[in-house]
Parts: structure tokens; C-alpha cells; sequence
């Protein structure tokens, strides 16, 4: 077997450029034989774990194998959760909640669990919901908590470096800031004693020897000390975000392009602290069906539970993987492709050798260890045969899957049942509401029959290929030009959408008597009757799915 370390050095896809460039980093700062790096991924618990925390745990986790594969050894992935932050305002889709704007600005530890749940606080709860997020897709990690950290003088030493470089910090951020927030500005929020919130107050005094900040309480305009250590404060982001990197020795961590200026900000904060940034990069935001950003108050993007309900955990991690730094759509109908783009790259892995895998996405996307399991049909096919033969179980399908595919059963392929399943919610859920069949016009008739005499000239066990010369054939000779015109009138008419299968697959799954008698409704008029199933809602934007001709 080749050495995998050895190819993991030329190998081009981006875990590998990144495990690369952590190597060159580790090596520049002469680390020990043995040390073990630090990669971090960082989680705001003021609301519930969603697809962006999906994305950037799965990708950091990508470069950590990389990284164990290139190197032989070990790594450490931090899952840390901002939970001393202070709640600003009350998320949109939280309960109870006038009981939590009665605690506005208090840390997220220290505010009443608002959810039906035995946990102790409204951070408590959300830990929870991600830490089980995370041990559903199987992910390796270690959770550590903001405030266990600042209580437990885990970041004592680094709190008390800021409070000694104080005037350095100062200098760099404050020309970042606006007039107003200058004037107030300080890297520490003092713990009120009285209220328990994070306050965002000037601070008025400084002695670094003790350790300790003074400001005046903006209630009672009393005058206040306290320790910069053991949880008496908690730092603002930036220069909080630096403190970790130095206290936790974070070496690798990457961040959505939005928090590009933050982390130039917060690496010259930990230059000045005396360390080294850690390595990463920015990846790029994902866009909704209008290409706009998605945003979490905005509820304008696609939910992991979304995806899940009509494609699979590998197709989710695959579309994480691809082009990290290019902005992508993420809404429905990305969902099918990417089913489809999945499984091409699992048959493309059984011919491939070991310096191909490397490059293939399932190499990443399973820990170099896909699974062996063949998929013969097409999600995009199954969808179309949901939506010709009117099914509403997956029973229904695998008279018509087993013909296409004999030595196919739910027993040997559960993988084929599961998206049959999916196939059947997708088509009731995101393209029924929305098919427009047309009538075919005179002249797309006597097309239209040309094609079903040509399909009734072949022979029952004809295969897609032929199938598809045939479908090709009626379309050139009547002068179609473009051919892809012929085409859309076939899914148009047949579909009622603008996109459809590979037309060769799609006869041959369904049976060539059975799509005659299809073309034959159409031509009837009977597709494009009143059914209201049939009528598009003009208020969904979800596009067709769309496979090549």
C-alpha cells in the first residue's frame, strides 16, 4: 500500500492544503516531537445549533483527519461555547419570553432555563442541545463551557497579561471603534456583584499589580473594584476570541468571511499577549434561493432538520465540503444533487487508487473509510417516477425500481428504501405545490406521437441507452435546434416542470407501455386538467431539479 503521508504531501484537495499549512506553522514554531495541536471551532448558545454550526464542525474536523493523516499523529478539537456572554435581546423563537427580558444582559449561565428541560439555565439547556447535536453526526470533540473557564482561573494567567498590556490593546482597537464607543470602550466587562450583569462601562482605574479594575456601577454611580480573575469579568469579543486562542493554545481555527476584520483584530491582540495566531481561513456565507445571506432571525436559509427530512447526513457533510470558499445557495433543491453527486463520487471510489481517493470528497467526507454500497438509480429518477405513478410509499416504487434493477431489494439496499421514503416527502412537500403542466401545442403532438410509435418499436428489455437514441432521434428529425428545446417540451408537458431526468433513464425505470400511456394523457390534456395539484403556488420560490439531458 502506498504511504499516505507521503501522498497526503502532494495531494490538492483544501483539507490537505490547510493540514499542510498547520504543519509549516508548527514546525516554524519548533513544537515538540510529541506536542499535540489545538483546533477550535467556537458556538454562540443565545440561540439553537443550526446548519452554520454543522458546517464549520464538520469542516474543522475534515482538516483535523487531514492533518493525523499527513503528520501520524494526534489532535485535539475544542468545541467552546461564548456562554458568559451576556444576552443582549431575546431571540425571536425562544419561549417565555418576557420571564428572559427580565434578564437581559446577565451571562447566559446565570439566565433562567426558559425550555421544558431539567438543565439549569438558558445556556445549560442550549450546551445540551449542541453537545447531542454534535454526538448525532458523530463528531470527536471536547465541549468546553466560556464561564467554567473564567471561573475556574483557566484564563487567569492570559486575564491578567491583558490587564499589563492594557494600553497596547487599547492602541489597536480603539481606531476600529466609532467616536461614541471610544469614549466608553474597555477590553473588560465587569460582573456587577449586585445584578450579576456584564457591564459595559468605562473603566475609570487599573492596578496591575493586584490584578483589579475600578469603574463606577451605572445604577448607583457607586465606585467599584474587582478582580480581572476568577470570573469577575469577561472580556469583549475581539480581545476575548485572542485570549482564548493564548490561553487554550488554539492552533487552527477557521471563521465565516463576516468575521474577517475580527480576526485581524484579534491576532494582533495575541501578538501582543506574547503568542502566535492560529491558522485557518475564511469561508465563505451561505446565500438563500434569492442568493441574499442567509440570517438566523431572518429564518430565510435551510435548516439541518430540513435537509435531513429529504436527503441524507453524507450528502449534508459533501455539500460542506465543496468550494468552503466560495459563496453557494443553499436551499431545497440543492438537496437532490447533491443525493446524486454523492453516490457518483462513491462509485467513482471503487476504481480509484489510493491517490485518487485522497482527492475525492468521500475521502473527507468519511474519514477515508466509505462505505461500500452500490447506488443503481438516481435520487433525481426516483423523484420523476414519485410524481408519474402518483406514489405514497415506497412499496409503490420497488415494483418499478426492481425492474430497472433486478438484483435490488429494501432488504439489500435499505439506502435505496431510506431515499425512496425521502423521494416520496420531497415530491409531496417541495414540487407538487409548485407543477404547471402544459397542453402541447398541435405541432408538439404530432411530435409527441412520432415518439410513442419509435418507443413502441422497441423491445420491452431495451436499455436506457437505446432508449435515449430514440428520444433523440424524434426530437432532431423534427427539427428541434436547439435539441435541449425538445426536451423542455417533454418535461413541460410531461413534468410540468423545466427541468426533468435523463429521459433514456427515466422510460426504462418507468416502463416503455407505461410512459406511452403517460405521453398519451398529455396529449389528452388530461396532465394539464384542472387538478389543482397541478397549479403552481406563485408564492414558493423552490426550483425544479434539474439532471442533464
Amino acid at each position: 500500500m502506498p504511504n499516505l503521508a507521503e501522498l497526503a504531501e502532494n495531494a490538492n484537495a483544501w483539507p490537505f492544503a490547510e493540514a499542510r499549512a498547520l504543519k509549516t506553522r508548527l514546525d516554524r514554531l519548533g513544537v515538540a516531537a510529541d506536542y499535540i495541536p489545538v483546533f477550535e471551532t467556537g458556538y454562540g448558545p443565545s440561540g439553537l445549533p443550526h446548519i452554520g454550526t454543522f458546517a464549520e464542525v464538520v469542516r474543522t474536523s475534515m482538516v483535523r483527519h487531514a492533518y493525523t493523516t499527513l503528520t501520524g499523529k494526534q489532535a485535539r478539537l475544542i468545541c467552546f461555547s461564548d456562554d458568559m456572554d451576556g444576552l443582549r435581546k431575546v431571540p425571536d423563537n425562544i419561549p417565555k419570553a418576557d420571564m428572559l427580558a427580565q434578564h437581559l444582559d446577565k451571562p447566559l449561565t446565570s439566565i433562567p432555563n426558559p425550555f421544558a428541560s431539567d438543565h439549569a439555565s438558558f445556556a445549560a439547556h442550549n450546551n445540551a442541545r449542541l453537545q447531542a447535536f454534535l454526538d448525532g453526526f458523530g463528531f470527536e470533540y471536547e465541549f468546553l463551557s466560556a464561564t467554567e473557564c473564567y471561573r475556574a482561573g483557566i484564563f487567569d494567567k492570559v486575564l491578567l497579561q491583558v490587564l499589563a498590556e492594557y494600553d497596547a490593546i487599547m492602541k489597536v482597537v480603539l481606531p476600529t471603534l466609532g467616536e461614541e464607543r471610544r469614549a466608553t470602550y474597555s477590553p473588560f466587562l465587569p460582573i456587577c456583584p449586585r445584578t450579576g450583569k456584564v457591564l459595559q462601562v468605562p473603566i475609570t482605574g487599573r492596578d496591575t499589580a493586584a490584578g483589579t479594575i475600578s469603574y463606577r456601577d451605572p445604577d448607583t454611580n457607586e465606585a467599584m473594584t474587582t478582580s480581572v480573575t476568577g470570573g469577575g469579568v469577561k472580556l469583549q469579543w475581539k480581545c476575548d476570541w485572542a485570549m482564548r486562542w493564548v490561553a487554550l493554545g488554539v492552533d487552527y481555527e477557521m471563521s465565516g468571511k463576516d468575521l474577517s476584520e475580527s480576526v485581524i483584530l484579534s491576532s494582533k491582540i495575541a501578538r501582543i499577549l506574547g503568542a502566535t495566531p492560529p491558522a485557518g481561513f475564511s469561508y465563505e456565507l451561505f446565500l438563500d434561493q434569492n442568493g441574499d445571506k442567509i440570517s438566523k432571525s431572518l429564518g430565510n436559509g435551510l435548516a439541518v432538520e430540513e435537509w435531513l427530512a429529504y436527503g441524507t447526513e453524507e450528502s449534508l457533510a459533501l455539500f460542506m465540503y465543496q468550494h468552503p470558499r466560495r459563496a453557494k445557495r443553499l436551499y431545497f433543491d440543492v438537496v437532490p444533487r447533491m443525493v446524486d453527486t454523492y453516490y457518483s463520487h462513491l462509485a467513482a471510489w471503487q476504481t480509484q487508487d489510493a491517490a485518487a481517493r485522497l482527492e475525492n470528497p468521500l475521502w473527507h467526507v468519511h474519514t477515508g473509510n466509505p462505505p461500500q454500497t452500490d447506488m443503481p438509480i438516481d435520487f433525481s429518477l426516483l423523484l420523476t417516477l414519485v410524481a408519474a405513478c402518483h406514489a405514497d410509499s415506497e412499496s409503490v416504487l420497488w415494483g418499478y425500481i426492481q425492474t430497472y434493477a433486478p438484483k435490488t431489494s429494501p432488504k439489500s439496499h435499505p439506502h435505496i428504501n431510506g431515499l425512496a421514503q425521502k423521494a416520496i416527502r420531497y415530491y409531496a412537500e417541495r414540487i407538487r405545490p409548485n407543477l404547471r403542466y402544459r397542453k402541447p401545442t398541435a405541432q408538439e403532438v404530432a411530435h409527441l406521437k412520432t415518439l410513442i410509435a419509435r418507443l413502441g418499436e422497441l423491445a420491452a428489455e431495451a436499455d436506457a441507452s437505446a432508449i435515449q437514441s430514440v428520444v433523440f432521434a424524434v426530437g432532431k428529425e423534427a427539427g428541434y435546434d436547439p435539441i435541449g428545446d425538445w426536451f423542455l417540451c417533454l418535461y413541460q408537458v410531461l413534468f410540468g416542470q423545466d427541468a426533468g431526468p435523463r429521459m433514456g433513464s427515466f422510460i426504462k425505470l418507468y416502463g416503455i407501455s407505461s410512459c406511452i400511456q403517460h405521453i398519451k394523457n398529455a396529449i389528452a390534456g388530461e396532465l394539464a386538467g384542472d387538478d389543482s395539484s397541478a397549479k403552481i403556488n406563485t408564492q414558493d420560490n423552490t426550483k425544479p431539479v434539474s439532471t442533464p439531458t
